[in-house]
């Protein structure tokens, strides 16, 4: 299975009736992507989502924890962190699908990408990763962390996303000035 996609779709709101990048990128290429979403729960994240998120100690954040699939097989998970003050009372903090994803909701709540920075590594899963991903515990994974930024404000986003390596190709767009 080979893999390769843009990022930006998936900082772009979607326009009114289109389905969420994923489907849609899957979708174009002849296949079928599909996502499960597993929990949405407010808590206090982790201290370097705190940090990215630019969150006061103990503050909460609304997290969004789903599974992605490419034709029925797990390719990654992800988390999704949104500040408390933002997402609190927001589909974003219920346990459903939102129309057009996240990013489209975000958009129409004021909150619309001017950048984001991903930060790559790769690790031996962990037991519930491999469990969700289909792998054996330690297989390799790539972790990308993602925080998006609107213009002039602090990060709305913070994204964990823990991906099968098999077949992956990341290709990231660089602005100069």
């Amino acid at each position: 299975m080979v893999w390769a996609g843009a990022s930006s779709p998936y900082l772009s709101p979607r326009a009114p009736g289109e389905t969420d990048a994923w489907t849609d990128q899957a979708a174009r290429a002849g296949r079928t992507g599909t996502q499960q979403i597993r929990e949405v729960t407010e808590t206090v994240p982790p201290q370097d989502v705190a940090g990215a998120l630019l969150l006061p100690l103990g503050a909460a954040a609304v997290v969004r924890r789903r599974t992605v699939f490419l034709d029925g097989v797990p390719l990654e998970t992800v988390d999704s962190w949104y500040p408390a003050f933002i997402a609190s009372g927001t589909p974003l903090a219920e346990l459903r699908k939102i129309k057009g994803g996240a990013v489209t909701l975000l958009g129409d709540m004021g909150y619309a990408a001017r950048g984001a920075l991903d930060d790559i590594s790769v690790r031996g899963a962990t037991g519930s990763e491999a469990g969700l991903l289909a792998i054996p515990a330690g297989s390799p994974v790539i972790v990308v962390f993602r925080v998006t930024v609107p213009e002039g404000a602090v990060p709305f986003e913070a994204t964990v996303m823990v991906m099968v390596p098999e077949g992956r190709h990341l290709r990231y767009p660089l602005a100069v000035g």
